[in-house]
């Protein structure tokens, strides 16, 4: 039968078309799938495994926190937020750009974390957000569990000091000079006990149990540690620094 003249003659789609019709389907089912996926991953997977969620100090580790925590620590104004949202109280030191040992991006921690002694020495902002942290989510679970209470101060030898590694003439400078490093040296705990790292981290009972536990766990939130296993230099404290390099030990 003829058509009328009005009505367009069809002819079969070609292979070609058909294929690339085909294909953008394909396209369209993918993109379909991948949102519904996105959305469910952003609904209900934990917040510490997505890398766009917000970096919180009271989320434990998960899949994406060192990504995070790696952006939290170059950016200063992040790395603030991250600690005041996590109720940590600091107050901002100005930044020293000039003499030997210039200081950049540092602060002194307040409150919101175990106290510090000598109290709120001068750190960098991603030194701080190390102990932090740490305070959270290793020293303290570590102590409820081997000694049964908490930790009421963290002793140490000091963050910042204008010298060169171990003190020598020549040489890189030491992680110190910029107030990136603290020396820990020794727990004072709740119920009045105080474990040092000289006389209790090579000790078989729960002494050298949780110092050993506290400086492992450093290591997921600091980049370098070193402590007695190390060597001779650090049989009295636990050394952990944000710095360029990474060892655990």
């Amino acid at each position: 039968m003829k058509l009328p003249p009005w009505i367009p003659s069809l002819k079969p789609a070609s292979a070609e078309a058909l294929a690339f019709g085909g294909f953008w389907a394909f396209l369209l089912d993918a993109a379909l799938v991948v949102i519904a996926l996105t959305w469910a991953i952003d609904a209900f997977a934990p917040p510490q495994d997505l890398p766009w969620k917000p970096l919180r100090l009271d989320d434990p580790p998960g899949l994406a926190t060192a990504v995070k925590f790696q952006r939290a620590a170059d950016d200063p104004e992040l790395c603030r937020a991250v600690l005041e949202a996590g109720g940590v109280e600091f107050t901002n030191e100005p930044d020293r750009p000039t003499g030997n040992c210039p200081l950049t991006n540092t602060l002194r921690l307040r409150g919101g974390v175990t106290p510090l002694g000598p109290a709120a020495p001068v750190m960098t902002c991603p030194l701080a957000l190390s102990y932090a942290f740490w305070d959270r989510h290793v020293l303290g679970p570590a102590a409820r569990q081997v000694m049964e209470t908490d930790v009421a101060r963290v002793e140490h030898y000091g963050v910042f000091a204008c010298r060169n590694v171990y003190g020598r003439s020549e040489g890189r400078r030491s992680e110190h000079a910029t107030a990136n490093a603290l020396d820990v040296s020794a727990l004072v705990l709740e119920d009045g006990q105080r474990l040092s790292v000289i006389g209790d981290f090579k000790d078989e009972g729960e002494g050298g149990t949780l110092m050993r536990a506290v400086r492992t766990g450093a290591c997921d939130y600091f980049r370098a540690v070193l402590s007695p296993d190390y060597n001779a230099a650090h049989a009295d404290h636990l050394h952990m620094d944000y710095g360029r390099f990474g060892l655990c030990r």
